[in-house]
Formats: structure tokens, C-alpha cells, sequence
């Protein structure tokens, strides 16, 4: 007697999937082929992409390039600005334009309340109160914070401190006797025009180069020395038109 054998299922014998098979088993259509793209070797070097840092771009620096500073990280962060509140609210908004939630600790509510109301009234993350008053702010991965303390010259120790996925940026307008404890202790110090003899103190405590310390009480508005342990730079932080409309223009004094 003469057997049939019925045709295996598209695809169970090592063949392509027909296409009732590959949508039910959920592979999807095929989409378009085009020839392979190749590079020779010779050129491989001349490849690049423009990606950059991550984190909030706080100007350009000497050589016109982007400055980045990435304060959404998996570790504490400490950062102390000796500088205008300006810049710190430069900070603040495009910390928040990243996704991260800021919560504002000051004594001056009143020259934060505008970024407040023209950010929805605290619902489009940033968030307003008196000092000592900040809650717990549950920070993670997915909801990073940026704490800014602008406390005066005299910071008490705060409530809310640096975490994992929650960064402090600490704003002094001048030299302080706790500025030296707090910058030694920050992983990330930002430095604008100061006076001669407050410039000499920071050097000390920064082991600035003495060009740097020379420089600091000439820097212009919006000029900012960031100063990690390893590494310093020049930055100027140029505001955008809505940042301008809202702020005004980059000051050192308010």
C-alpha cells in the first residue's frame, strides 16, 4: 500500500517561515533589504559620532565645546557653587529639563517662585521650601533629584543629603568659614569672580595653580571655575531665550 506523508509545517524542517507562521509565533513581516554598507579600512578612523556626555550642559568651555555636568548618578554628589544665584537657577531648570526632579531649599522664595509658576506651579518638577523643611524625596533611577540649597553663607546641615540618584548642588554668594569644610567635602566645585583675598583662600583649599587663583576676581558675568579633583575648567553659561525671558541676563550679584 502506497503512504502519504503530509507536508511539514513552513518552517519546522529548517526553512524559512511562511507567513501565516511568522505571524502567528509572532516574528513580524520582513522589512526591506538593502546591500551591505562597508567602510575601508583605511577610512575607519575618520568615523565618529556625535554623541556627548550625559548630564546638564551648563555652557561651553575654553575650546567652544559643550560642558557637561552629569549630576544624575548612581552615587552621591556633592556640588558647591561660590557664585550668583543665577547660575544656580540655570542649573535648576535644565537639571529639570533632563527629567530630574528639583527640590529648592531656601530663604528667598520669593526669587525662585517665578520658575515655579512658569513651570506649572511645582507639578513639572521643581519644588519650593523653607530651609530644613525639605521631605524625603524617594529618589531613583528612574526619578533622579537635584537638591539646591541656597541657604545664605552659613548652610545648616541639611535634612535631605547627597544619595544614590540624588545629587546637592550647595549655592555660597561669598566665602564663608564653613565654605572651606563644604568644598573639601564636595566632589565637584564651581568657583566665579571673587575678591582677591577669597581667591587666595579657595586656591589654598583647591591647590589652584596660582594663574587660576590670579584670574578669579577679573572673571566676567557667567563665567564659571568648575574644579574636580583632577581636572578644571573655564565655562561660560549662555542663556537660551526662554531662560533669558525669565531670568534676564548672566549676573553675578543679585
Amino acid at each position: 500500500m502506497a503512504t502519504t506523508t503530509s507536508p511539514a509545517p513552513a518552517g519546522t524542517n529548517g526553512s524559512a517561515p511562511g507567513l501565516g507562521e511568522r505571524l502567528r509565533t509572532g516574528f513580524g513581516l520582513l522589512g526591506p533589504r538593502h546591500p551591505r554598507h562597508t567602510l575601508p579600512l583605511e577610512q575607519v578612523d575618520a568615523l565618529s559620532l556625535p554623541i556627548g556626555d550625559d548630564g546638564v550642559v551648563v555652557g561651553d568651555n575654553a575650546e567652544g565645546q559643550p560642558a557637561v555636568l552629569g549630576v544624575n548618578r548612581p552615587t552621591p554628589y556633592d556640588i558647591v557653587l561660590i557664585g550668583g544665584l543665577w547660575t544656580a537657577q540655570v542649573m535648576a531648570l535644565r537639571a529639570a529639563a533632563t527629567g530630574a526632579r528639583v527640590a529648592v531649599e531656601t530663604g528667598r522664595a520669593q526669587a525662585w517662585m517665578p520658575m515655579v509658576h512658569a513651570m506649572g506651579g511645582g507639578q513639572n518638577g521643581l519644588a519650593v521650601y523653607d530651609v530644613g523643611r525639605v521631605p524625603p524625596q524617594g529618589a531613583s533611577a528612574g526619578t533622579p533629584v537635584l537638591v539646591v540649597r541656597d541657604c545664605g553663607m552659613r548652610p545648616p546641615r541639611g535634612r535631605v543629603v547627597s544619595a544614590p540618584w540624588q545629587s546637592v548642588l550647595t549655592l555660597l554668594p561669598y566665602l564663608s568659614p564653613v565654605a572651606p569644610r563644604l568644598m573639601r567635602q564636595a566632589r565637584l566645585v564651581g568657583v566665579q569672580r571673587v575678591s582677591p583675598d577669597e581667591a587666595a583662600e579657595i586656591g589654598r583649599v583647591l591647590a589652584l595653580p596660582r594663574p587660576d587663583v590670579e584670574s578669579l576676581p577679573s572673571l566676567p558675568d557667567g563665567v564659571t571655575l568648575w574644579c574636580t579633583e583632577r581636572d578644571r575648567q573655564y565655562v561660560v553659561t549662555r542663556a537660551t531665550d526662554p531662560e533669558t525671558g525669565l531670568l534676564g541676563m548672566a549676573r553675578r550679584m543679585d
